[in-house]
């Protein structure tokens, strides 16, 4: 089991390495990431609602965001570039793996979620094309209070969509 999740861990930091750092060019990569997850450690059927819920909600959570004008891309749009949107994707593929040790209790994964997240959002901020309208800090800080939040609630869909309804 630890050899899978360290496996897991690594899939999941070269797919956040190709979005950030990689842009358009190699975001082909995330598919076979993808592929290798859904055949490796589960299947579309254990796995497929889990990591469309994910990728939808932070997809829509994070677009939100932008048209609140917390993010900037340097152009007008409407949506979060799919460079962001597939760091989702790949999360999604975690709660189950990697991650589940964060699930319970519940505490556990909002340190994780008011820490990590603002991490990887500076780091898009950083390598990527994303600014912070409003200063790094206020927009980390409110980044953090959001995944404090939110990253329990992404558990609580690993285990509404488990077999046995259970934590992973």
């Amino acid at each position: 089991m630890a050899k899978k999740n360290l496996l897991n861990a690594l899939l999941v930091v070269i797919g956040w390495s190709v979005c950030v750092l990689g842009g358009g060019a190699w975001l082909w990569l995330i598919a076979a990431i993808m592929l290798v997850h859904l055949l490796y450690f589960g299947s579309w059927k254990r796995e497929g609602k889990l990591l469309v819920s994910v990728f939808l909600a932070g997809s829509a959570l994070d677009s939100f965001l932008l048209q609140l004008g917390v993010f900037d891309f340097g152009e007008h749009r409407q949506l979060v570039p799919a460079s962001l949107a597939l760091q989702w994707l790949l999360l999604g593929t975690t709660l189950r793996h990697c991650l589940a040790w964060s699930a319970r209790p519940w505490w556990r994964a909002s340190v994780l979620g008011a820490i990590g997240a603002p991490l990887s959002y500076y780091a898009n901020a950083i390598f990527a094309d994303l600014s912070f309208p409003h200063g790094t800090a206020p927009t980390l800080l409110l980044m953090g209070l959001i995944w404090a939040a939110l990253l329990p609630v992404l558990h609580g869909f690993a285990t509404l969509y488990s077999p046995d309804n259970r934590p992973a």
